[in-house]
This record gives C-alpha cells, structure tokens and sequence, in this order.
C-alpha cells in the first residue's frame, strides 16, 4: 500500500512539468513584422526561388518559406509584401512578384541570410 501512495505522489509531482514540455520543440516559431506598409522592412534577399531573407527595421532578419515556387523571385529586382490588410508581414501575408502573388508557408527569425559561394570561399578560416 505503501508503494502505490508513493508512486501516486511521484506521478502527481510529475504532471505539471509535463504540462509544460513543448509540443513540438524542433519546430521553429513563427514570427511577424509589423508596420510593413510603413516602412517596417529595410531590406530582403532571395535564395532560389522559394525562399526569401527578409530584413526589419531593427535589423532583424527572418526567412520566408514561399507555398510554392516563384521562378521570376532570384531575377527580381523589387517586389511587393501583401499584408492582406493588417500590416504585418506574417505566414498568412503574400509576396508579390512580377504582379503574381506567391502565400507564404512559414516566416521565422534567423541569424541572417546564407553567406554567398564567393564570399565564403574569400572567408579565411579560422
């Protein structure tokens, strides 16, 4: 009887923190800018044609996973962020290429964008 009481107890010491554990702790938060309509994004950089590094004003940078291809976005020397009316650049906003509108998947903060070939190959190691 002894040893259910104490298992009982150990279980209920138990639950709260696994209350607390992550859901998902490999999958990557999302994020959004806010005021992009006004100014809120400083700079971009696209990487292949469904992935775009996308700079605030702070200088935070983040990456936009496009739902599908955007095979104008590596040749575009500007494009377009449709918020849809809420100001904040998020997943659920749109990215305007060539006037084609391309959803976004997923917009997460990184530490910026991949450095390019020539650059890390002129890097020297450390």
């Amino acid at each position: 009887m002894i040893r259910i009481a104490t298992l009982a107890a150990l279980a209920l010491a138990a639950t709260p923190a696994l209350a607390q554990a992550p859901v998902n702790p490999g999958k990557p938060v999302e994020a959004s800018i806010p005021f992009v309509n006004h100014g809120g994004i400083r700079d971009w950089r696209a990487q292949g044609d469904s992935t775009l590094y996308v700079q605030d004003q702070s200088g935070q940078w983040y990456r936009a996973s496009l739902m599908g291809p955007a095979f104008d976005l590596p040749f575009a020397q500007a494009i377009g962020f449709d918020a849809r009316g809420t100001d904040t650049f998020d997943r659920f906003a749109s990215v305007v290429v060539h006037g084609q509108s391309y959803p976004v998947q997923s917009l997460v903060k990184v530490a910026g964008p991949p450095m390019k070939a020539k650059a890390a190959q002129a890097k020297p190691a450390a």
